[in-house]
């Protein structure tokens, strides 16, 4: 069947690989397709988007995971992935276009499969159980149910859910069985949510769907799967749709169908199965590639085919065009739709099912099917089936019997009793398939209306369920639902009506929209003036309309004058506003028109008007006058411009908005708002002060306070300033408004104000402020206390009370006020000379709330200290222990010499440098009993420096033992250091009995570095007899510091002292380099070791060092010397010291010099000695490799055969690698370690032996290194031992290979090879590396090796071998193995003589791939192989474009050499192909065969080929264009050939045939003129009905031809008596029927009639889903037959709607 004439179409829409997709990476695992909008795949680290609105820009995201499907309907992605560490697998949903996550969860099992099975919801499937996860909400995955055993250990490869939730389905498949594996087999699980039960079926591919089956009145929800299985021996293939759940009525209904796989396809087995609703179509696509399609209601087989020569993997339902996408192995993606043209004809011609093509048509709406639906309408109509008729016509494909004349009919016919109208049947079911036409609207319109059931109407309307007509416009005006009425207008595009809706409901943008878009013009003034009558409203919209037009279609001068002079002042004013709402300069004088028309009548309108500030350019003075007579005082100063006229509007301030006249001064000048602030206040000051105030404050910063505060001083408006400056002191931060504002209250009498403000602000001028309140003398001083004490100004105030005689005031200050300030009053007072009482007095009544110190200073600084005697007194006799107090008790019996030391020493509270320092200009020595007591060290040493006084400053440095005070003293910069030193050493010291005062002054001098003062000092302490003798510390200080300050005084010390510490002061005098001090300490001490050891690293006299070892000799001191002698080199030596120490601790660091210096002999003594006392394996390895270095194998042998703890495996290694090849074979065989044995035996040339040992051994590196060795010693057959041994590892082979070929032994290879292919463990490598051996060396046992082993090759490195080598009959054998066919067939074509056999050639065209490889071999068969051309060409037929190797031959001029073939493909109906034929047929003048051509292939050019005919010279050929001029109704052409050529009777029969009368006549007049009267007798028999019975009367009648003529008038006469008689009969009946028609009628209105007053009115309603009998369009009809059809009359006895 030709693809065009295929019921469905398939065509590739994308190939993967074209946009970049591996082909690794085109397979079920890394492929999801979940709806036919988006492909993902995953790649390398890469997520691959391919969205099939756009395929060929895919989006690659770097997204790793294992898994990712894509929503069906959104760019929102799942991703699944194992999350290291984690069990189970993470799934995320992330949207795509937000870049959000939606939702993560962590999955505690491992998810084998998941799919979306809706929008929203995905559903996961894991070992045992299935989940349902939705991605809207906040919910984690729930399980639905488990699976059932059937379907463990299947791999999962659908999961599906029905679209009402109710069901799902999963698909699993396994291995087949034994006797067929490649059959895999299939099972599936159904569940139901609302039994929540499972049941297992066996199935490949299942589907839900809807499907309304016939006489159900709803849809039903069915599954559909099928199964391919096989049992006992046989294999059953077949298809179940079966109904889920209880139906309404009935059993559930089940369909099967057999599922027919062609021989070939045995194994092949469903993958796949949607369902397309909008055709009702089912799809199954097999792995291979197979498509059936079966009808979803009947379960009907409708077409099979394949699809794709490649394994499909997935497929999809396609719900756009009603089909299926899939992706094969190949990566391409092909759709599969139904050919809308090509289905019906199919079914109903191939198929021969009338029945199914029917439904199929009226279900998809699909052409073909239109001379069967009009039959069968006919047929039921004629048998009285009205209702069925109804139905059919409703339901007709492509609405073909949806006309008027068809609706006609169905009204004319009667209902039927107990049945609904037929009429409105066919109403119902549009209603319920989709929209009605404008006829059907409007003769719904009518019968609605007719019972007032106009709600339906605008129901059906919003559904869009009706077409718009003015007819049906009409109706709706009527009933007065304007807007309605208005759509429907404008549905259909009824512009008349459309403006006059848009006029009558005053929509006029919409008007204006509307005539703008069609380009009708208004009579705007006409209208205008209509509405002015009609609809003041209207007209004000239309106006502002009309205006607004570009042009502007009115005046705006003449639309206000129009207005005005119907006295409709709010409608002009309306207008106006709208009109001059763009503020133009030119619209002054209507602006300036509409304020005075309002201004005059209305106000208030005016005031709003100006309130809005639209309007600018109207006569601003002149408007101001109005304003101003109108009382509007407001607007009128807005718009007056000259201050006089401001002014005297201001007069009225009682009549203006308090706060307006505020902001209007906002509007004013900085000189002009003066001016009229000053008016204000002369006008009316009483009234306009706070308004004055009011805008003083709210214009401050544009005004400046200093001016608003010089006009209020200038008028005297002391309150107004008060109130003014009052507002603004809480922010204000100028000085100068605040000492104002203080002025404005004192003068005011706000006293309390004047004491608030003095006493919180900090901002005003205080001494400005002290002055006013001095000069005020205000009878409160409160706000000047607050001043002078806020500011320190004390002394100022107290003299001004004590002058003024407030007393009191002064008294309060101090008491109540500021006692702490009481010093100040005090010093004032003195100064003042007040009496000594009052002071008193006044000290006194304060006492100890006063600071005593400054009181004190007050009174010092005035020589009064006296003064305060009772007063420090009387605290002393209350327990003040205040140290100001004791101070100045202190100061005044230090002045009056009462005994003063003894309350300097017994005093324990006065501040010791205070009255030290009162006391040092009377008396040094009370200041340093004063500073003594306080420990006051810097002023009594600098109090002793000034006087001299070092031996005082000497024994009190000493006493107080501080070390930071002696630091100080004794400072280089200290000139009487030296004094102080020389009484420290003769006096302080000495007297002192106290250690620790010498150890911190001895500390002191050490931290000065007074090396000589110090030794001085020591010598007089420690030699000298005294308490300090033997004190070690001094002892050793000493002998240390004659170290560092006189090494000659070290060693007589060392010798006269003996209770020192002789190590500490030995590493001292090592660090000064006084070494031999250093011994002669550790000697005195008797520390041997460390004595030797400064000989060792201090002197380095290692022979001084071993006499002082052989003197003492210990153990200790030889392993020092062992040690030094070590570190020196002197290794020999350093092993007989270790020996005589006995000390092997340093066993590692003698090891490894004995071994660099070479020094065996002794190292085996030290390690045998060694051994003795340690139990170490490193002790052992070394004395093994010290054997065997110096080559005693006997002692070797026998040490390693007994007790040991050697690392052997070292010593070998060791030994191996240094060449001592003998003691590591003996260490490798003791092991044993047969790898470094063969090793080692190869070393030895042992070859034999290495062989034995690497069998033991039997590692590939060993086999490597022992065949290599064998190899290059040509000892050929072991190394083929050892290579058999190492080629059975693949990834050895290579190297082992290119080894002998390197060494130029290709015949042993290939021998090694031979002989390991018969291995056990044999591989691919082996097999594959021996064929390319045969390639390069040995070409002539290839061909047999793949024929032999062709299954057990890597086909592409053979590939690449025969290719290099140039073997084109092998390289042709390995593509066909490796089943690349193209490559195949081009290297046969490329090396025919060598490659090329003809049924080879055959078997692989057929299996190609490209199509261009055919045509390629087309030409190589034309150019060497002609006499085969034929029989590649038949091969080819099924693979060729026929059109296109006729172009190809022709052009070559070799189309005979193809007729077989173009014969053979003639029936495809091909244009080019029938061309062939035809001129191929000409040439051979085969007319019979050209004849037949053209009679059963006609998709050729007939009119060029009749052209190409006419001419020709044979008759047959002629007669021949005639028949095709015939075909294609070129009548004329035809007749005029045949009367050319004398073949009347052909004329006759082509004028016959054409139907044309002036044919017919022309013909009879060419008879006549060539006297065939014969033939003109024969042709009006022949052309009867064409001809008119006057005009063969006529020229019978002229041309004497009447004899000729009379059998035809004759049969003529007969014919017409016959109708005439016919047509008296027919009019007799049908006057007999309207008779009984209207008796009949009569007897129906009378009983209509008789029940009119008991039926309510109604009509049918839309029918419901679940229609009841007696409701909507099912119940019985009484009463029908009334005028007009019934409708509306009373008592119809329809349903309500």
């Amino acid at each position: 069947m030709a693809a065009s004439a295929a019921p469905i179409i398939v065509q590739e829409k994308l190939l993967l690989t074209s946009i970049g997709v591996q082909p690794d990476n085109i397979s079920f695992k890394n492929v999801t397709f979940e709806s036919e909008k988006y492909i993902a795949i995953r790649e390398a680290g890469t997520l691959c988007i391919v969205d099939m609105a756009q395929p060929q820009a895919p989006a690659r995201r770097q997204i790793s995971a294992d898994s990712a499907i894509m929503a069906p309907d959104r760019k929102v992605i799942a991703l699944k992935a194992v999350a290291p560490g984690t069990p189970g697998d993470n799934v995320q949903v992330f949207n795509l276009d937000t870049k959000t996550k939606l939702k993560a969860y962590q999955m505690p099992e491992s998810v084998e499969f998941w799919k979306w099975i809706s929008p929203n919801r995905i559903g996961l499937v894991t070992a045992t159980s299935v989940f349902h996860w939705d991605i809207e909400g906040a919910s984690d995955p729930v399980k639905i149910f488990d699976r059932t055993p059937n379907l463990q250990g299947a791999q999962i490869i659908s999961y599906r859910a029905s679209a009402d939730g109710k069901w799902s389905v999963l698909i699993g498949i396994t291995a087949g069985a034994p006797e067929r594996p490649q059959l895999a087999k299939g099972f599936m699980q159904l569940y139901s949510f609302e039994q929540q039960k499972s049941q297992p079926l066996e199935a490949h591919a299942a589907a839900f769907a809807s499907v309304k089956f016939a006489g159900r009145d709803t849809a039903s929800l069915v599954i559909s799967f099928a199964q391919k299985t096989l049992k006992d021996g046989q294999i059953i293939s077949k298809l179940h749709v079966i109904e889920l759940g209880t139906p309404a009525a009935g059993a559930p209904i089940k369909r099967q169908a057999e599922l027919f796989f062609p021989a070939e396809f045995a194994d092949d087995f469903p993958v796949s199965m949607q369902v397309s609703e909008k055709y009702g179509l089912i799809y199954v696509i097999t792995k291979l590639g197979l498509l059936f399609v079966y009808d979803l209601e009947t379960a009907t087989a409708v077409y099979r085919n394949r699809i794709s020569p490649d394994p499909i993997f997935l497929a999809t339902g396609s719900e756009s065009s009603g089909g299926f996408l899939a992706i094969n192995r190949r990566g391409q993606v092909v759709l599969g739709t139904v050919n809308e043209q090509t289905m019906v004809p199919f079914v109903s011609q191939q198929l021969n099912n009338l029945d199914l093509a029917l439904a199929m048509a009226k279900r998809g709406g699909l052409p073909g099917a239109e001379a069967l639906v009009g039959q069968q309408f006919e047929r039921m109509f004629a048998s009285g089936q009205y209702k069925e008729a109804a139905e059919a016509a409703a339901e007709s494909p492509q609405g073909i019997l949806r006309t008027r004349e068809v609706l006609e009919r169905l009204k004319t016919v009667p209902p039927q009793p107990g049945q609904k109208p037929p009429i409105l049947v066919y109403l119902g079911v549009l209603l319920q398939r989709g929209k009605l036409n404008a006829l059907e609207s409007a003769e719904l319109a009518r019968l609605v209306l007719s019972q007032n059931k106009k709600e339906l109407l605008t129901n059906w309307w919003n559904e869009g369920k009706l077409e718009a007509s003015e007819e049906l416009g009409d109706m709706v005006s009527a009933t007065g639902d304007k807007d309605m009425a208005l759509k429907i207008y404008q549905g259909c595009n009824a512009s008349g009506k459309i403006i006059g809706a848009l006029a009558e409901k005053g929509d006029f943008n919409a008007l204006m929209a509307y005539t703008g878009q069609t380009g009708q013009k208004l009579d705007y003034m006409y209208l205008l003036q209509s509405l002015m009558m009609n609809s003041p409203q209207g007209a004000v919209a239309l106006a502002k309309m009309a205006v607004k037009q570009t042009p502007p279609q009115l005046e705006v001068n003449t639309v206000a004058d129009l207005f005005l002079q119907r006295n409709m002042v709010r409608e002009a004013t309306a207008f106006l506003l709208d009109a001059l709402s763009g503020d133009r300069p030119e619209q002054a004088m209507l602006q300036t028109k509409l304020l005075e028309i309002n201004l005059v009548t209305n106000p208030q309108v005016a005031d709003a008007i100006l309130a809005n500030g639209t309007l600018t350019h109207y006569d601003r003075p002149r408007i101001a006058q109005l304003c101003e007579k109108a009382g509007l005082y407001m607007r009128a100063l807005q718009h007056y411009s000259d201050l006089p006229d401001i002014k005297r509007t201001l007069a009225n301030t009682h009549a203006i908005d308090q706060q307006a006249l505020v902001e209007y001064f906002g509007t004013l000048s900085k000189e002009w708002a003066l001016e009229c602030l000053k008016e204000l206040l002369v006008a009316n000051p009483q009234q306009n002060l706070q308004l004055v105030v009011n805008i003083a404050r709210e214009y401050t910063d544009q005004l400046s306070s200093l001016k608003i505060m010089e006009l209020l001083e200038a008028n005297n408006s002391w309150p107004g300033l008060y109130l003014y400056l009052g507002g603004r002191i809480a922010t204000s931060e100028d000085p100068e408004e605040h000492y104002k504002y203080i002025e404005a209250a004192a003068r005011t009498g706000q006293i309390k104000e004047v004491e608030r403000v003095t006493r919180e602000s900090n901002v005003y001028p205080p001494e400005r402020v002290k002055n006013f309140l001095q000069e005020a003398k205000l009878p409160d001083a409160r706000p000047l206390i607050n001043v002078c004490d806020r500011f320190d100004m004390v002394g100022d105030l107290t003299t001004y009370l004590y002058n003024n005689n407030m007393l009191r005031y002064i008294e309060g200050y101090v008491q109540k006020v500021s006692p702490a300030k009481a010093p100040q009053v005090v010093g004032a007072l003195l100064d003042c000379e007040a009496p000594d009482d009052f002071i008193t007095n006044l000290i006194l009544s304060v006492r100890s709330l006063l600071p005593v110190d400054r009181l004190v200073d007050e009174v010092e600084k005035r020589h009064r200290l006296k003064l305060l005697t009772p007063f420090l007194e009387h605290l002393i006799s209350e327990g003040s222990t205040d140290p100001h107090v004791h101070n100045a008790l202190g100061k005044i019996i230090i002045d009056t010499n009462n005994n003063p030391e003894h309350f300097l020493t017994t005093n324990p509270y006065y501040d010791s440098l205070s009255v030290g320092k009162y006391a040092e200009k009377r008396d040094p020595n009370l200041a340093c009993i004063a500073y003594k007591r306080g420990a006051c060290d810097d002023a009594l040493v600098e109090c002793t420096t000034k006087n001299s006084l070092f031996k005082l400053q000497a024994r009190y440095i000493v006493e107080r033992a501080d070390s930071d005070l002696w630091l100080k003293v004794l400072d280089e910069g200290n000139k009487s250091r030296k004094s102080l030193i020389d009484q420290v050493v003769g006096t302080a010291l000495p007297e002192s009995r106290n250690p620790e005062h010498v150890s911190t002054t001895v500390k002191a001098f050490m931290a000065k570095d007074l090396q000589s003062e110090l030794i001085e000092l020591l010598e007089k302490i420690v030699l000298q007899n005294s308490a300090f003798s033997n004190n070690p510390n001094l002892q050793n200080l000493l002998i240390l510091t004659a170290i560092k300050a006189d090494k000659t005084k070290v060693k007589d010390l060392i010798h006269r002292l003996d209770n020192f510490d002789g190590p500490a002061v030995s590493e001292k005098a090592l660090e000064f380099g006084l070494h031999e001090e250093a011994f002669e300490i550790y000697k005195k001490f008797n520390k041997k070791v460390e004595a030797i050891k400064v000989l060792l690293d201090y002197v380095k006299d290692l022979k001084r060092a071993g006499e002082f070892a052989s003197k003492v000799d210990e153990a200790p001191v030889w392993s020092e010397l062992g040690h030094a002698q070590l570190r020196e080199g002197q290794v020999g030596d350093s092993i007989a010291s270790y020996l005589r120490a006995g000390d092997s601790s340093n066993y590692l660091q003698v090891t490894e010099a004995a071994k660099s210096a070479e020094v065996y002999d002794e190292l085996v003594k030290y390690l045998l000695m060694v051994r003795k006392k340690q139990k170490e394996p490193r002790v052992d390895t070394e004395l093994v490799y010290a054997y065997a270095k110096v080559g005693q194998m006997g002692q070797l042998e026998e040490f390693i055969s007994g007790t040991h703890q050697a690392n052997l495996q070292a010593c070998g290694d060791r030994c191996f690698e240094e060449g001592m090849y003998q003691p590591a074979r003996v260490l490798f065989q003791h092991i044993p370690n047969w790898g470094r044995l063969a090793s080692t035996l190869v070393r030895l040339g042992q070859f034999q032996q290495a062989v034995d040992a690497a069998r033991k051994a039997n590692s590939p590196r060993i086999w490597k290194e022992v065949m290599f060795a064998c190899v290059d010693q040509k000892e050929f057959r072991l190394a083929q031992l050892a290579g058999l041994n190492i080629i059975i590892n693949a990834d050895e082979l290579d190297e082992v290979s290119e080894y002998y070929q390197r060494k130029g032994h290709f015949d042993e290879l290939i021998s090694l090879l031979e002989s390991g292919i018969g291995l056990e463990r044999a591989h691919m490598g082996i097999f594959t590396e021996l064929g390319i051996m045969y390639a390069k060396y040995r070409p002539d046992k290839l061909m047999e090796h793949l024929k032999l082993f062709s299954a057990r090759l890597n086909i592409p490195r053979l590939i690449r071998a025969a290719e290099d080598q140039h073997l084109w009959k092998e390289l042709t054998f390995l593509y066909m193995a490796y089943d690349e066919y193209d490559n195949a067939a081009a290297c046969m074509m490329a090396h025919s003589p060598v490659a090329w056999e003809h049924v080879q050639f055959k078997d692989v065209a057929v299996k190609v791939s490209n199509s261009e490889v055919h045509y390629r071999a087309l030409q190589f068969y034309l150019e060497e192989h002609p006499d085969l051309l034929v029989d590649l060409l038949n091969v080819l037929q099924s693979r060729l474009d026929h059109a296109r190797v006729v172009d190809t031959f022709r052009k070559n001029g070799h189309l005979p050499l193809i007729k077989d073939y173009l014969l053979a493909v003639q029936k495809t109906n091909i244009a080019e192909v029938n061309d062939a034929v035809n001129s191929l047929l000409i040439e051979e003048e085969d007319f019979d065969g050209l004849k037949h051509s053209i009679q059963s292939y006609d998709n050729f050019d007939q009119l060029g080929l009749a052209g190409k005919l006419e001419k020709h010279e044979l008759l047959e050929f002629r007669r021949t264009a005639a028949l095709l001029y015939k075909k294609n109704l070129r009548w004329r052409k035809a007749v005029d050939l045949a009367k050319a050529d004398k073949l009347f009777k052909d004329a006759m029969e082509t004028t016959a045939q054409s139907g044309e009368p002036e044919l017919a006549e022309e013909l009879l007049k060419y008879f006549i003129e060539s006297k065939e009267q014969e033939c003109f007798a024969a042709t009006l028999y022949t052309c009867y009905d064409l001809l008119k019975p006057d005009t063969v009367l006529e020229l019978a009648w002229v041309h004497k031809l009447t004899d000729f003529a009379m059998p035809y008038l004759i049969q003529v006469v007969k014919e017409y008596t016959g109708k005439v008689d016919s047509l008296v009969a027919e009019k007799k009946e049908s006057q007999e029927e309207k008779e009984k028609a209207a008796k009949e009628q009569q007897a129906q209105e009378a009983a209509r009639n008789a029940y009119a007053t008991l039926l309510p009115l109604a009509l049918p309603a839309p029918p419901s889903h679940h229609d009841v009998p007696g409701h909507g369009f099912g119940g019985p009809q009484p009463g029908f037959g009334a005028p007009h059809g019934g409708f509306g009359a009373p008592g119809g006895g329809y349903p309500s709607y």
